[in-house]
């Protein structure tokens, strides 16, 4: 029997960037991973020519540069920026909410209007408050932004989104809205953004080279739950709650359905991300996938293109989990595995599963690089 420094469950991104790292160390990794495929949630499939994000729309940003650096040593990332558009009613907005948002609202053309505008909204919400905190979502966003941008960009999607009405949702949630007063479509204010060259299966491979790979096992119905017989150190990327058998109970998360489809033209949306905002039509946003890798002229060369409409649904067993619910009774829950989990010497906890904390890929790298190789 092989004998390994690390078996790493899970092949995303953090196992396998601890993968590389204990490569570079001269360490010897057994990677495993239930799925069929290496990459985890950022898993591209081919169709017509175009890296379809399987699990949904991932968009790299960091403003590290070492983390860039870094993945840029991997795959070299193109220059594609999120710019997504929302969809009320037929009526297109620009995101995050910007100078041209407010033209398309009000027809606002300066910063000063803009504020002058929002603020005798928001002036509206804190009067109907009376001096107490807001007590939801709603109240929240209106003391925040005004009815406006909340009715037309804000209610009904994050009503989609969380299968729950804003007045019953927590005020935290948005305790803060990105408000700008320049015309930037720009959705992130990282310094470094963009996609892997030729998708991210070839960032995932390249990080993945040289250690011995097994898809297809799951370990928790496989040898290699007695995982002490093969390595020296297990490094974790699964449930915590199932890795300590539901012990203090089952961790509740949102996810997410896609319907793909092949479309007959080069060119569906125009954009990369068009979000529907309003309630009556079931998915969240559609996303347009040959976007994030073909600009300009080269869009049309691929005669076929490739949409994924997006739905927001409660999560049931057998469901992949996306994202976590961090109400009061899940983050209790959620510290007592935590507290097992520093107890343990030989095992390492990483990623969204893990920590049960939902993470962007240039900090979840970031905490890859601070486990001790």
């Amino acid at each position: 029997m092989k004998r390994y420094d690390y078996l790493i469950v899970g092949s995303g991104l953090f196992g396998a960037t601890v993968a590389y790292r204990a490569n570079k160390a001269g360490k010897k990794c057994l990677v495993i991973d239930r799925r069929n495929h290496t990459g985890g949630n950022i898993y591209c499939e081919e169709i017509e020519g175009i890296n379809v994000h399987k699990y949904g729309a991932h968009i790299f940003h960091t403003s590290s540069k070492e983390v860039w650096d870094f993945v840029n040593s991997i795959v070299e990332f193109n220059r594609y920026t999120n710019s997504p558009v929302a969809n009320y009613k037929g009526k297109l907005y620009n995101l995050p909410f910007n100078m041209n948002t407010f033209y398309q609202m009000w027809g606002v053309k300066t910063p000063a209007e803009a504020k002058a505008k929002i603020d005798e909204q928001r002036a509206e919400a804190l009067e109907a408050l009376g001096g107490r905190e807001p007590a939801n979502l709603e109240e929240q966003a209106l003391s925040l932004i005004g009815k406006d941008i909340y009715t037309t960009l804000i209610k009904e999607y994050t009503q989609k989104q969380w299968g729950r009405k804003c007045t019953e949702l927590p005020a935290f949630i948005i305790k803060r809205l990105p408000v700008r007063f320049v015309y930037d479509n720009n959705y992130f204010n990282d310094k470094y953004q963009g996609i892997p060259i030729g998708g991210y299966n070839r960032l995932i491979e390249g990080l993945l080279a040289g250690s011995d790979v097994i898809t297809g096992v799951d370990f928790f119905n496989s040898q290699y739950k007695e995982w002490e017989k093969f390595a020296d150190k297990l490094v974790f990327t699964g449930a915590i709650d199932e890795f300590y058998d539901y012990r203090f109970g089952k961790l509740e998360y949102r996810t997410v359905h896609f319907e793909t489809e092949t479309v007959d033209t080069p060119n569906y949306q125009g954009n990369a991300v068009v979000n529907y905002t309003e309630g009556s039509v079931p998915y969240t946003r559609i996303i347009e996938h040959k976007h994030f890798e073909m600009f300009g002229e080269e869009i049309e060369k691929t005669p076929k293109s490739v949409i994924s409409k997006e739905f927001s649904v409660e999560f049931k067993e057998g469901m992949e989990p996306y994202y976590p619910i961090n109400n009061e009774r899940n983050n209790t829950m959620a510290d007592k595995y935590r507290s097992l989990a520093k107890n343990e010497t030989d095992i390492i906890f990483g990623g969204r599963l893990a920590e049960y904390k939902y993470y962007d890929m240039g900090p979840l790298i970031e905490s890859a690089f601070k486990v001790e190789i």
